[in-house]
């Protein structure tokens, strides 16, 4: 058995302060495992949360972060089919990515085309997959309708406008400043409204409204929701509840649902999960779905990038990459 590094922390608190370098021990390959090297993987929201033990689920402690990340397959056991010695993968959802390898069950595995960027390919899992769900799973949506979403910046905020555009589906956005609009729009946004502000007159009917704020943003969706509307909820930036009036429930008939693609994962069979990536490759592809990456990093550099990830006012996302793929990385 030999080791690999791996980013770990031991304790809840502050990302850069209780993050460590460690060596741990990879294991031997199994009949139905894979050894996989990391590529590249991002850090997400989400995964800081869970350093701090901000996030509703914690993991045992000692604990690698990472939900999501693409890498290379090594090696696999003798009884693993559909996966060879080179293919480019997503690794399992949760498995704590931010490693230099792992031994995972092949199973979970989903091979991905070897000429996509690596970058772009390991953010799918999570914001682009939220994106689409939510556009896919909770109304009959046909091109020409109506969505409506308020933290239009955020990473699935900018997926939901570059999917909704290329399913023919038109957006208005809720975005906290005035200086975000030429942005959204160059990506697809067909309408962009500043929160809180005077706006124009919003288009009708809108029968889908995705809501990561919560509170007062989030009440302004729903009134804005045609009868028989949907509003789904899948952040709370803003830590504040929903408010729903009971008006809207017995006059509007409006639904009011929750989503969490970690929870789509794990009710979902492997199947369906490969079916969406081979969608979103597409987009890749065509050069419609695209996340901007401001740099990556080596593992070594944990503590430089946890603080990069957190700084505001960034031109894109933080990744943690292999050296050569952190050594051939140049922003767009």
């Amino acid at each position: 058995m030999s080791n690999v590094s791996a980013i770990v922390f031991h304790e809840h608190g502050e990302p850069r302060e209780v993050v460590r370098v460690e060596s741990l021990p990879l294991p031997e390959v199994t009949p139905q495992s894979a050894r996989v090297r990391l590529l590249a993987a991002p850090i997400n929201p989400a995964d800081l949360n869970v350093i701090e033990g901000k996030y509703p689920i914690r993991p045992t402690l000692p604990g690698t972060p990472g939900v999501e990340g693409v890498g290379v397959v090594e090696a696999i056991g003798a009884d693993v089919p559909g996966v060879k010695v080179g293919d480019r993968v997503l690794l399992p959802h949760g498995y704590g990515t931010w490693r230099e390898a792992g031994v995972v069950d092949a199973r979970e595995l989903c091979v991905v085309p070897g000429d996509l960027p690596v970058e772009q390919l390991a953010m799918l899992k999570i914001n682009p997959a939220t994106a689409l769900r939510m556009l896919r799973d909770f109304a009959d949506l046909q091109p020409g309708d109506w969505v409506a979403q308020n933290a239009a910046n955020s990473g699935v905020g900018r997926s939901v406008i570059q999917i909704a555009h290329a399913l023919g589906l038109r957006t208005v956005n809720l975005v906290r400043r005035a200086e975000l609009i030429p942005d959204l729009q160059a990506q697809g946004a067909d309408l962009v409204c500043v929160e809180g502000a005077d706006a124009p007159a919003w288009p009708t009917p809108i029968r889908l409204a995705l809501n990561a704020v919560g509170g007062e943003s989030a009440l302004r969706l729903a009134n804005a929701l045609a009868p028989s509307g949907t509003l789904v909820t899948y952040g709370a930036m803003a830590r504040q509840p929903l408010r729903i009036p009971n008006g809207l429930l017995i006059f509007q008939d409006l639904r009011w649902r929750g989503f969490w693609i970690s929870q789509w994962y794990r009710a979902t069979p492997p199947e369906a999960h490969r079916a969406m990536f081979a969608e979103l490759c597409d987009l890749l592809r065509r050069g419609i779905l695209h996340t901007p990456v401001e740099r990556i990093y080596p593992l070594a550099e944990a503590p430089s990038a946890l603080v990069h990830a957190a700084r505001s006012g960034r031109s894109g996302k933080i990744l943690f990459g292999a050296p050569e793929i952190v050594a051939q990385f140049s922003p767009a």
